[in-house]
């Protein structure tokens, strides 16, 4: 079975120069890609995949263009990766899975160094440290984390990326499969909300860290650095003496902010995953939640997106899969909240201000933890 781990790494500045060159001529070459195939479009010629561009691009191209040498210098393993992702981008338009393809811009768009273990020297990992392809022995910050070569395990690839001035590697390790069978007959309805982040049907609540004092003072900060980096866009737009440098500082300071704010959060959805995996469920049912629809609402779009909801989803099933838990997924539609627990009965005329739930035959409970035993014992399920 292969797992992914990351973590953040601390190279040397010679390494630091290697990794934002690498990054660089990745973003470049998929560009690169990308123009090329809209020039075989707009000439009427036959499109070139991925396998085709870099023969093109190594046999014919850069022999005749002496200026683009240093595409070279980088890793090829890289290059020929920037160039699989631009032609899998294609692919997904040409099945109208999603838009068409867009240019990847420095300092915005996500690019990686890509490596791949070639030999036994390859990708070898120590307690404290990594080697990786064309960096070498590179120190990590958190000791132990990823699983140590002396111990058996081998990475098999990997990939290294930068976010707010901080590096990070991410290796897939396979490891042997660990999927432990659970006899436990009781299962978790969960119910994913705005008030509470989740609710269980055990009685547990998860409050929602968006609302605690740390996560609102970050905010605030964030703010003010927002509109200090505003104030110096109109400057230069303006024609005043504004240098470019303190810009990159300050944008620099802004990424930092969201970086942590959206580490916090993360932070929060492992803990929250990993106490209700811990309490072994026979299985665990969640509501398919219409994100999309649900962001459209001006007034509630920010709190939506701050929860994360398609990654608790995402994080839970990946979680739920090595501990062998099945994960239950109930219609959109099914009326969680309208339904009494007790008898059944469906209340059309519930409003969203109604967190009580108080039925004919007398029932009364809190909204959301009467929707969470609704979805614990809901009959029409998907298992994801």
């Amino acid at each position: 079975m292969l797992k992914s781990f990351k973590t953040e790494i601390n190279p040397t500045k010679e390494q630091i120069i290697k990794i934002n060159k690498t990054i660089g001529t990745c973003r470049y070459i998929y560009n690169f890609y990308l123009a090329h195939n809209k020039e075989l479009h707009e000439n009427g010629e036959k499109f070139m995949s991925g396998k085709s561009f870099s023969v093109w691009l190594n046999n014919e191209y850069l022999p005749q263009h002496s200026e683009y040498a240093w595409i070279k210098e980088v890793s090829s393993k890289s290059v020929k990766k920037s160039i699989e992702n631009g032609c899998t981008a294609f692919t997904k338009f040409f099945k109208g899975k999603s838009g068409f393809p867009r240019y990847k811009k420095k300092g915005k768009s996500d690019v990686k160094m890509y490596f791949v273990k070639n030999n036994s020297k390859d990708c070898f990992c120590e307690r404290h440290r990594i080697s990786i392809p064309t960096l070498g022995w590179v120190r990590l910050k958190e000791k132990g984390y990823i699983p140590t070569s002396k111990d058996g395990y081998v990475i098999k690839s990997g990939t290294v990326s930068v976010k707010a001035g901080r590096y990070y590697v991410s290796v897939l390790v396979e490891i042997p499969d660990t999927k432990v069978a659970n006899n436990s007959n009781v299962g978790i309805g969960i119910d994913l909300g705005l008030k509470d982040f989740a609710i269980l049907s055990n009685g547990t609540t998860y409050k929602n860290i968006n609302k605690s004092a740390k996560l609102k003072k970050l905010e605030k900060q964030l703010r003010r650095q927002q509109r200090c980096l505003s104030r110096k866009y109109e400057n230069l737009k303006k024609g005043e003496v504004t240098q470019r440098a303190n810009i990159q500082k300050q944008k620099l300071k802004v990424q930092k902010l969201h970086h942590r704010i959206d580490n916090i959060r993360t932070d929060y959805i492992n803990k929250t995953i990993d106490k209700i995996v811990k309490t072994k469920p026979s299985y665990i049912t969640i509501e398919d939640l219409n994100v999309k629809g649900m962001m459209k609402n001006r007034h509630l779009s920010k709190a939506v997106a701050s929860q994360k909801f398609y990654e608790f989803r995402r994080k839970l099933k990946n979680k739920c899969d090595e501990n062998g838990i099945e994960l239950r997924v109930v219609d959109r539609f099914y009326p969680s909240s309208k339904m009494c627990h007790c008898c059944g009965y469906i209340k059309e005329d519930l409003k969203l201000s109604d967190r009580i739930y108080k039925c004919k035959c007398g029932y009364i409970e809190d909204r959301d933890f009467n929707a969470s035993l609704n979805l614990r014992d809901a009959k029409i399920y998907k298992v994801a």
